[in-house]
């Protein structure tokens, strides 16, 4: 290993800039990288390329800590005071302090869940207000830094360029490239601010196939020259704006893949593919940071190759950091057999190893003298949900909330007109893993709070003598309007996030819009026009928190204007395919 000019050299391959963008190192510093690797032994080195999938049992806790010695370690959301304690227990008992991640996509309840849900991205975007992009990163990561978080798996820098994407979505900033990158750079902003590193994902890019990659390896099928304009420019302004590490998705890139490597007999995913890490991501692109895998639990990952040679060929093929695992034995174990077959290098993995080191010298996770110090005081807990950000969020709900159409100049409702209220609730069913609130009982109280009688669609208990002997008079008699709220989360593992109605007879779907006004939300998805063409009223919100909820009221009451700006084209006209 030789050292010159702050440059760590091992050889033609592998290059580390440790004084540069984006880590910005001390010569304090990079001595402290340097005499932490050289005291590694070689299992504690493969130790650090794994962040692992947070557990509460004590003693798993202890063998990870104690045998793995991980370089870090992600949560799924808890109760603020949980996580906050079991990272404690972590940071204190672990020899090399550890990065400790969360999703933070839509504010702190990503590590939380007494954190403030602020917004989804295209929420955010919604707002056409860079400000906001700020104060989900300000959010996000002052409520995680309050339980000991530092590193930040977001934002999604997708481009939401497929509608029938069932992934990207919502999550994402738009369809724009631009706004993408201006949203992107205000949240990487407030999270350098708080000493939390951001992570852009998922690379090469996700949003193009209609397919989930959690399921499959899904394909980005765009050419070099329409990728360079698109996901090319957006990571090479957020790589040249000091982003400090990027996630790679298990997402195949086959123009790319065929351009940098002509003799290619397979297209890989990214998370395997040498050519799109090294000679794309590092070398094209000169991204000196860190390189992690999405979960390594994924289809995408999965599939594509036996595991015992996936988990060292992923540290082989560029990236630094190998995200979750199986079996944490069995993965470590995969490593260590890669060394010694010869699949992954040495100095691949020193290398890898020094960004990681140097992304917690970034942070300044070397700066503590006792590792304790390392988690904040309780006391720091009040920051979740605390008023000032409630009313940022309050905020962005307000200035995203999006009328897409009113062709029946139907709103404001008032209870002159519509004292009798139908109301259907499409999806909201089940909590998801971010364990968001499920809106039908807030949105119903809340109307009735503001004097309309609200009659709920029971979905479980179908009335057949409606279905099927009810006239248009019948219904009038019943109600004066129908507001239909669809909540059909967009997550992992879903093949498509369509309107699905009741199977039988279709019994819930709005057969008497031409009849009765209709006005119909979406709080989940902001394309459900594909399966409402007949709908003339239509709201897009974003985001089922409970601040759009309040919002959307009062302006379908007419006590506040629409505001919204789609970031994307949310009507779907088949005449003109």
């Amino acid at each position: 290993m030789n050292y010159q000019n702050n440059l760590i050299y091992f050889d033609k391959h592998f290059m580390i800039d440790l004084k540069n963008n984006p880590f910005y190192l001390s010569n304090k510093d990079i001595e402290w990288v340097n005499q932490t690797l050289n005291s590694m032994s070689l299992e504690e080195k493969i130790g650090q390329l794994f962040c692992v999938v947070g557990t509460y049992d004590k003693n798993e806790l202890e063998f990870i800590i104690n045998k793995i010695k991980p370089g870090g370690i992600m949560y799924r959301p808890d109760k603020g005071s949980k996580i906050r304690k079991v990272h404690k227990f972590l940071q204190d008992n672990s020899k090399i302090p550890l990065l400790l991640s969360a999703n933070l996509e839509f504010g702190g309840n990503g590590i939380a869940t007494d954190g403030t849900y602020f917004a989804k991205q295209m929420a955010v975007a919604a707002t056409n207000d860079e400000q906001m992009a700020y104060y989900l990163g300000y959010i996000s990561s002052k409520e995680a830094k309050s339980v000991g978080c530092n590193w930040s798996f977001a934002p999604v820098v997708d481009i939401d360029i497929n509608f029938r994407n069932p992934i990207t979505n919502v999550r994402t900033f738009g369809s724009n490239v631009d706004t993408i990158i201006k949203m992107a750079k205000k949240y990487i902003k407030a999270c350098e601010e708080n000493d939390i590193a951001a992570t852009i994902k998922h690379f090469p890019g996700d949003g193009v196939d209609e397919r989930d990659q959690h399921i499959l390896t899904s394909i980005n099928s765009l050419s070099t020259d329409e990728w360079d304009i698109t996901y090319g420019k957006i990571y090479k302004e957020l790589i040249e704006y000091g982003v400090k590490s990027i996630m790679v998705g298990h997402i195949a890139l086959p123009s790319y893949s065929k351009k940098l490597n002509p003799n290619i007999k397979e297209i890989m995913p990214a998370t395997l593919s040498s050519e799109i890490i090294n000679d794309l991501l590092r070398n094209q692109l000169n991204f000196n940071g860190v390189i992690c895998t999405d979960s390594t639990s994924m289809l995408g990952f999965t599939t594509a190759e036996k595991r015992e040679i996936s988990v060292p060929k992923s540290i082989a093929s560029g990236c630094d950091v190998f995200l979750f695992n199986k079996n944490i034995k069995e993965d470590f174990q995969y490593m260590l057999y890669g060394i010694e077959k010869g699949l992954l290098t040495i100095e691949r993995l020193n290398d890898a190893v020094i960004r990681i080191l140097a992304l917690k010298a970034s942070l300044k996770l070397n700066t503590y003298k006792e590792i304790n110090n390392l988690i904040p005081n309780e006391k720091k807990l009040d920051i979740l949900k605390c008023p000032k950000h409630i009313e940022m969020a309050r905020e962005c709900a307000d200035k995203s909330i999006t009328l897409v159409k009113d062709s029946q100049k139907l709103l404001p409702i008032t209870i002159d007109k519509f004292k009798k209220i139908r109301l259907y609730i499409i999806g909201d069913n089940e909590k998801g893993i971010i364990n968001e609130d499920k809106i039908t009982e807030k949105f119903k109280q809340t109307l009735e709070q503001k004097g309309f009688k609200v009659d709920l669609y029971d979905n479980k208990n179908l009335n057949f003598k409606e279905i099927f002997s009810e006239g248009i008079e019948d219904l009038k008699n019943k109600f004066d309007l129908a507001i239909y709220i669809a909540n059909v989360e967009t997550t992992s593992n879903k093949t498509t996030v369509r309107i699905d109605w009741q199977t039988f007879m279709a019994a819930n779907a709005p057969w008497f819009v031409k009849e009765i006004p209709t006005l119909f939300i979406s709080f989940s998805n902001p394309y459900h026009l594909i399966d409402l063409p007949m709908i003339e009223t239509y709201i897009n919100v974003y985001s089922a928190n409970e601040y759009s909820i309040e919002s959307v009221i009062d302006k379908i009451t007419g006590k506040s204007e629409f505001k919204g700006i789609s970031p994307v084209n949310p009507f779907y006209d088949i005449h003109k395919k």
